[in-house]
């Protein structure tokens, strides 16, 4: 009989030559357990996911909760669905007046795709502004706003009249014409390397597309839910999107994505045609509930407002001639090494440590970390120290 690796290898699909191949059996706060006993603290929750922390006790009831009452019922937008009304008050609730319409999907590449839709619908334009070095999901049209060719030539040609403009370069904002559609920006860059943008940055595509008509999309599919220190990153700056982009640690550990519009924009996917967008699981009412309480676990349970003493304790420690640079916000930090060959060292140590870390598409010199908001400063303190350790073994 074949081992779990072995059947993992030859029956999903793959998408790297060499996976990870950890053979997880349990998981339960910031820790990861796998079939040989080891039990690895997870320094990057699950790519920004596990914000809460992997099977939150409360999330955990409120999908059982649902499970005892229903799942799948209809495509999303026929039923009523009390778990998606709930969900989608409190974040207007909680978001600006404009921000009161939230279409529920399954992913943060469809929330892509949909709010790419959804700006050509509503402005009757086609062209797109992305920054250079972004990353804003897998599918074909969120492929499309990536420039990086390694990634994105063997799948050409992707979505027409695509600009790229280099983050955080003031001048480069002029590419915003009154032919475009919409503006799509992280305010922390994810897979650049947890980049902030600037506060004159965002301004400035803020006012320029204010002045040619053009919609604003903000991505807050890794920045989100408190990754930064508040719920919303773009909640630290004077701007406001005209859509906003939800996912990763949205759903709580489930799989749900969310764009989110005024009343007004989102209605043009009503009609011209009906059905501008449709996804049969999104909003599923058991995604929906986890969502619903993991928002409420983080509005309520403090853990957001201690992501800046957590980042500040995070920078004390991690000071290292090797270390060239440290980059991000709040929760979201990237360390600069050497080479990338420097980067996979380090991950391997710390992997034989049992700490899981991980690097960046497009920053391979860089170092990934991003725990479960709801790590203690012990366990900082501890990952510190075997980072160390493993950046000792450079010299």
């Amino acid at each position: 009989m074949i081992s779990h690796k072995q059947a993992f290898l030859a029956y999903l699909a793959q998408t790297s030559p060499t996976p990870l191949s950890l053979e997880v059996v349990k998981a339960s706060g910031i820790y990861i357990r796998t079939a040989d006993g080891k039990r690895y603290i997870d320094l990057i929750s699950g790519i920004g996911v596990s914000n809460t922390g992997h099977r939150n006790t409360r999330v955990l009831n409120a999908i059982r909760k649902q499970l005892g009452k229903y799942m799948h019922t209809m495509v999303y937008g026929e039923y009523i669905q009390q778990p998606q009304i709930e969900l989608a008050r409190a974040l207007a609730k909680t978001l600006p007046n404009q921000l009161n319409s939230t279409y529920l999907v399954n992913s943060g590449s469809e929330a892509i795709d949909g709010a790419l839709k959804l700006a050509r619908r509503y402005t009757g334009r086609k062209e797109f502004v992305a920054c250079r070095n972004a990353y804003h999901g897998g599918t074909y049209g969120a492929l499309s706003l990536m420039d990086n060719a390694f990634f994105t030539e063997p799948f050409k040609p992707g979505l027409e009249a695509v600009t790229f403009m280099q983050h955080n370069e003031l001048d480069d904002v002029k590419c915003i014409t009154s032919s475009t559609a919409a503006v799509i920006i992280e305010v922390v860059q994810g897979e650049g390397g947890y980049r902030p943008s600037t506060e004159e940055f965002l301004t400035a595509v803020r006012n320029r597309c204010t002045e040619t008509g053009a919609l604003l999309i903000i991505d807050e599919i890794q920045t989100g839910m408190g990754r930064t220190g508040t719920l919303f990153a773009f909640e630290q700056t004077s701007i406001v999107p005209d859509i906003l982009c939800l996912a990763k640690a949205f759903g709580g550990g489930m799989p749900i994505g969310a764009f989110i519009s005024s009343t007004e924009i989102m209605q043009s996917l009503q009609a011209n045609p009906v059905l501008g967008h449709i996804t049969t699981f999104g909003g599923h009412p058991v995604c929906a509930a986890a969502a619903l309480e993991n928002l409420r676990q983080l509005q309520t349970q403090g853990w957001i407002d201690e992501v800046a003493e957590k980042e500040k304790l995070f920078r004390s420690l991690l000071k290292h001639q090797n270390i060239m640079d440290i980059s991000g916000r709040g929760l979201m930090l990237s360390i600069q090494l050497e080479s990338h060959e420097a980067v996979q060292k380090v991950i391997h140590h710390l992997l034989d440590r049992e700490i899981i870390t991980d690097w960046f598409l497009h920053a391979e010199d860089r170092l990934r970390i991003a725990p479960p908001l709801i790590i203690s400063k012990k366990q900082i303190k501890q990952v510190c120290h075997h980072l160390m350790a493993a950046l000792d073994t450079l010299s």
